[in-house]
C-alpha cells in the first residue's frame, strides 16, 4: 500500500479509507464478523478508518472500538458529528454544546482519548462558523483531536471556513469529505480545486455511487424491482442506469471489473487523498482489495469523460446535501409585493 500525506498535515494515511457506516443495524449486525472485516483491511495495508456517531446510532462506533483494541496507535481515527443522536433538538447540529457533548461520547464508545481526525458531518446553517471552529479548537487543545475536518461543504463554505480560522486566530479545516464518483463529478468543479488551494485532504465518500458502480443494478433486470421498494431513487434513475451501462461496457474493454475501474477512477484525481470504502460483506471487502493497486491508463481516463464530462454530475446521490436555498422555496422567491415591483 502506497500511503499519501493527508493534505498538509504531515499524516500518512492509505488511498483507501476503510468506512464503517455498514458496522451495525443498517448493514451487518454480526459484530465479530464486522470486527473480522476491519482487521483483515488493517492487516492489508489499509490505514485509514472513518465512521460518524450517526451511524447506527453509536453501534458502528462501538464496533470499530472493539477491532482497535491493541491496535490503536497503528490507526488513523476519524469520526463525525453533527446528525442527530435523539430527539432532543439540541443533540445535533455544529454548535459548542452539542459537538462538545458528542466528541466526549464517541470518545467513550470508540474506547480511546482521542480522534486523529474529527469532522463536522454537515454543514450548519443556523450556526456561526466561528463557534465551530472555536469549539474544535478547543478540543484540540485539550489533547482529544488531532486535526478537524468538514464534511460535503459547498466550495464557498470551505472558503468562509478558512477565512474565519485566519481572522480570528482558530485552528483550520484540514480536510474535507465530498461525495465523489464517475456518476458525481460535481467537486471538480470548485470543491477539489479549494481543497488543494488550502491544502486541505480530500476523502472522498461513495466511490460506488451507493452502489450503482459495482454492476449488480443494471437496467432492465429483475433487480429494478428491488431498486424501487428500496425507495432508493438514485437506484431507479434511468439517467445513471444507461450511463452505468456504458461504464460495465468500458471496464470490460479494460479487461477489470466495474468495481475496480470505479476506484482507480476516485483515486486517480490529484486533489483527492483516499476513497472511502464501505464493505458489509468480507466478499465485499475482497473484491475492493482485489483492485487496489490498480491504475488507470490516460486512454481509459479520456473514455470515462466522453460517457460523464468532468465536472457533471448524473442525476444527484439520496445522501447528498443541499444548501438552504436549495431546500425551501421561500429563499427563491420574491414576495408578491417585490414581485410587482419588479
Amino acid at each position: 500500500m502506497k500511503y499519501r500525506t493527508l493534505g498538509r498535515t504531515g499524516i500518512k494515511v492509505s488511498p483507501y479509507c476503510l468506512g464503517a457506516m455498514m458496522f451495525g443495524a443498517v448493514g451487518n449486525r454480526d459484530h465479530d464478523d464486522s470486527v473480522r472485516i476491519i482487521h483483515k483491511a488493517l492487516d492489508a495495508g489499509i490505514n485509514f478508518v472513518d465512521t460518524a456517531d450517526a451511524y447506527s446510532r453509536g453501534e458502528s462506533e462501538e464496533i470499530v472500538g472493539q477491532a482497535l483494541k491493541g491496535r490503536r496507535d497503528e490507526v488513523v481515527l476519524a469520526t463525525k458529528a453533527h446528525l442527530p443522536m435523539g430527539d432532543d433538538p439540541n443533540q445535533q447540529g455544529n454548535s459548542r454544546r452539542w459537538l462538545t457533548r458528542a466528541l466526549e461520547d464517541s470518545l467513550r464508545r470508540l474506547g480511546t482519548d482521542h480522534v486523529d481526525l474529527f469532522q463536522v458531518h454537515r454543514p450548519a446553517p443556523d450556526t456561526d462558523v466561528e463557534e465551530t471552529l472555536s469549539t474544535l479548537t478547543d478540543l484540540m487543545r485539550a489533547g482529544k483531536v488531532r486535526a478537524i475536518g468538514s464534511s460535503t461543504f459547498p466550495a464557498s463554505d470551505i472558503v468562509e471556513a478558512q477565512w474565519v480560522a485566519e481572522r480570528r486566530g482558530l485552528q483550520r479545516f484540514r480536510t474535507e469529505q465530498p461525495p465523489y464518483s464517475i456518476l458525481n463529478r460535481g467537486i471538480e468543479r470548485e470543491v477539489l480545486p479549494v481543497c488543494e488551494r488550502y491544502g486541505m485532504g480530500a476523502l472522498v465518500w461513495s466511490p460506488l455511487a451507493q452502489g450503482l458502480l459495482t454492476g449488480r443494478f443494471r437496467k432492465g433486470h429483475e433487480t429494478d424491482s428491488h431498486r424501487a421498494s428500496r425507495g432508493y431513487r438514485h437506484l431507479t434513475d434511468e439517467r445513471r442506469l444507461d450511463t452505468v451501462e456504458q461504464l460495465i461496457a468500458l471496464a470490460r474493454d479494460a479487461g477489470m471489473p466495474l468495481t475496480h475501474l470505479a476506484m482507480a477512477f476516485a483515486i486517480a484525481h490529484p486533489g483527492v487523498t483516499s476513497a472511502i470504502i464501505g464493505p458489509r460483506t468480507m466478499t465485499h471487502l475482497d473484491d475492493l482489495l482485489a483492485g487496489a493497486e490498480t491504475t488507470l491508463s490516460d486512454e481509459i481516463l479520456d473514455r470515462i469523460d466522453a460517457i460523464v464530462p468532468p465536472g457533471t454530475d448524473v442525476g444527484a446521490l439520496d445522501m447528498a446535501y443541499d444548501p438552504p436555498a436549495v431546500q425551501r422555496a421561500g429563499l427563491r422567491r420574491r414576495v408578491p409585493d417585490e414581485r410587482s415591483a419588479a
